[in-house]
């Protein structure tokens, strides 16, 4: 497919204040788009902006927030006078067995990506059939291949797949393309914080390669912004996840079966171990949650 010059377009960056977020809207940016920053951290998406080759503008919003990302939506027309990119990135991430989780943060690692990913879309989407533009969706190998210990993560990311197909099916004879991406385990802060957690790093090193791999943010970050200018159906962050779609029916069944013995081995560890959301974003996420239940 042809790519799209992005020089004076309007892209919008959920979860724009680091990791993948924070390098698209700079890559973004720097090929001549008008970027919109969205986040929880408001004094990391003001140093995003100002790092921004072409004019940036931030919002600080939760994107599970109905209301405000609608708010943000028209701020963001009234502002740019337009928006043809939509980047749904914002995620959080969680990490231990089913059985012993934390209802409130499993429910809110589906709030924030699959949940937040809807109402992203659903803000946005009026704008987009406008210029008739494109939304990108962040999914994840965890879509592809759901794994033990990332119950909330998996199920997030394999929904906001099913999401983004549903929305391209229906939005397609308006003129607007939806894409989703893969992303393997990626430099970044979250999963940074995922392998502070001595049982996830050691599971995760123990998958099988290229899985266990941890990817640069330049490279895969490049290749999200080619899909963008291609506005394609699916973007592989790594080129090699393109090969599990077709693997995809059988690799679950395979990980279940080594899992069995894992399992067996690192659950005596698992008692005890501490909740949360992993990583900077997981902890702004927390301060945000907080601080509107304290009425600040």
């Amino acid at each position: 497919m042809a790519r799209t010059c992005l020089e004076g377009q309007v892209a919008v960056v959920t979860g724009a204040a680091r990791g993948v977020g924070e390098q698209l809207a700079r890559k973004l940016s720097a090929r001549g788009a008008r970027v919109a920053l969205v986040g929880l951290e408001a004094e990391e998406l003001r140093r995003v902006a100002a790092a921004c080759h072409e004019d940036a503008a931030h919002w600080y919003a939760d994107v599970t927030d109905q209301a405000a990302m609608h708010q943000v939506a028209r701020e963001v027309k009234a502002r740019f006078g337009k928006v043809d990119i939509v980047v749904a990135n914002a995620g959080v991430a969680g990490g231990g067995s089913f059985a012993d989780s934390d209802a409130e943060q499993w429910r809110r690692v589906i709030e924030v990506n699959l949940v937040g990913s809807a109402v992203t879309g659903r803000a946005f989407l009026p704008v987009l059939t406008e210029s008739r533009g494109y939304l990108l969706q962040i999914a994840s190998l965890a879509a592809l291949t759901p794994a033990p210990l990332m119950s909330a993560y998996c199920a997030s990311k394999s929904g906001v797949e099913a999401y983004a197909h549903c929305l391209r099916a229906e939005v397609g004879h308006k003129g607007v393309r939806v894409g989703v991406a893969y992303l393997s385990w990626t430099d970044t802060d979250m999963v940074r914080g995922a392998d502070e957690d001595e049982v996830m790093r050691e599971m995760r090193a123990r998958l099988p390669w290229p899985m266990n791999r941890t990817y640069p943010l330049g490279p895969t970050t490049d290749r999200l912004v080619a899909g963008i200018e291609r506005r394609s159906a699916h973007v592989y962050g790594q080129g090699w996840l393109r090969g599990m779609q077709a693997a995809r029916s059988w690799v679950p069944a395979l990980l279940a079966a080594g899992a069995r013995r894992e399992m067996r081995r690192i659950e005596p560890r698992l008692a005890g171990r501490p909740s949360g959301l992993v990583g900077a974003g997981g902890a702004a996420d927390e301060k945000a949650r907080a601080d509107r239940a304290a009425g600040r």
